[in-house]
């Protein structure tokens, strides 16, 4: 009977997706998919690949571009601290030659242990064992344990170049089309035999999950405020959540505290504006990682004070014709979308 290592990698050769970063030894284009992949499907990634090294074909452009457009160049991607990562690492490449050792790849702003092992494996075939989400739930049931430890992965990695990049690409891809977080596909598996959960008959139960924990729910009050025909946006701190990407300012209602109200306070305390809290422009519900928000955007008209960035890094006025060059938040895309609308109809009765 052949290794367990060798019938992955026989099927992995015979069945495996062709998928554009597997068609490249090119380390900036392996690490700018392996930075894409986290936490996200292969299908939502596929158009944002393309686009981005379209884009920036090398490190350098990566590096001379302004966070604005590479934030915007991920804009709906989703956990824009990899965008900024990849920014700030590209800036620190010099002069443009991706590293090859383990140790500086590591170093990297959001380079993981196991992103670290994947660039070296798929664009340098040095053999590194891998641990990311996928593999960890692949080998909790090939091992039939609750916690899966790299001494797990390391332990099966062929050290072969080419083996192991078969190998640990094959590992990603059985956990991303069989051996999948529900109902996995045993009947078509090709570690069917070896998997310790399968003879055990606890595929469905491992690994094991910790419970779920109750996200907050917050009513977010933002204000759409109008001046000479130019619409206030305000840049979020660069290390937060959502980091470097522009909004509508606006924050958390307090208890007892209305809709309007709110709007007023937190556009005084973070813009200096006294407004004029008018009519609502739109109501979106946006579930985040841990917490989930209803936003309410109305309109605002300035009674007096002047803008100054309070909390956020800088205010802009903006026209609705320039203000697609900037990144938003998806719960501001929608506020976005529906204030474009409304002026749509607006014209279109004049």
């Amino acid at each position: 009977m052949s290794h367990p290592c060798e019938q992955l990698i026989t099927w992995y050769r015979q069945s495996h997706r062709d998928l554009p970063w597997r068609k490249t030894s090119d380390p900036y284009a392996i690490w700018v998919s392996e930075i894409m992949l986290q936490q996200t499907q292969v299908a939502t990634v596929l158009p944002y690949y393309e686009r981005f090294l379209t884009q920036y074909p090398t490190i350098q452009s990566l590096a001379e571009a302004s966070l604005d457009s590479v934030l915007k160049s991920w804009e709906g991607l989703g956990y824009y601290a990899r965008a900024r990562n990849l920014h700030k690492a590209a800036q620190k490449i010099n002069p443009g030659k991706f590293p090859d050792t383990f140790e500086e790849v590591f170093a990297l702003p959001g380079i993981g242990q196991s992103t670290a092992g994947a660039i070296l494996t798929f664009a340098f075939k040095q053999p590194h064992p891998i641990l990311d989400g996928n593999v960890k739930r692949v080998l909790s049931r090939f091992y039939a344990v609750e916690q899966v430890q790299w001494e797990h992965s390391a332990g099966l990695l062929p050290q072969d170049p080419q083996e192991a990049y078969d190998f640990n690409q094959a590992l990603m891809e059985l956990g991303a089309t069989l051996c999948t977080p529900k109902q996995p596909q045993c009947n078509s598996c090709p570690w069917q035999t070896d998997c310790q959960a399968h003879a055990l008959g606890l595929q469905d139960q491992l690994p094991v999950k910790p419970p779920k924990k109750i996200s907050p729910h917050y009513t977010i009050g933002v204000g759409v405020i109008h001046q000479n025909d130019k619409i206030l946006i305000a840049l979020r701190p660069e290390d937060g959540l959502l980091g470097g990407l522009w909004e509508f300012p606006g924050g958390k209602c307090q208890p007892e505290e209305s809709l309007k109200d709110c709007v007023a306070r937190e556009l005084l305390e973070e813009t200096g504006l006294t407004v004029s809290v008018g009519s609502k422009i739109a109501t979106v519900n946006h579930a985040y990682t841990h917490f989930k928000i209803t936003l309410h955007a109305f309109h605002c008209e300035v009674i007096s004070g002047q803008a100054e960035p309070k909390t956020s890094q800088q205010l802009m006025w903006v026209s609705l014709k320039e203000i697609d060059r900037y990144a938003f938040p998806k719960a501001n895309k929608h506020v976005l979308e529906a204030l474009k609308s409304k002026t749509d109809r607006q014209l279109q009765l004049c």
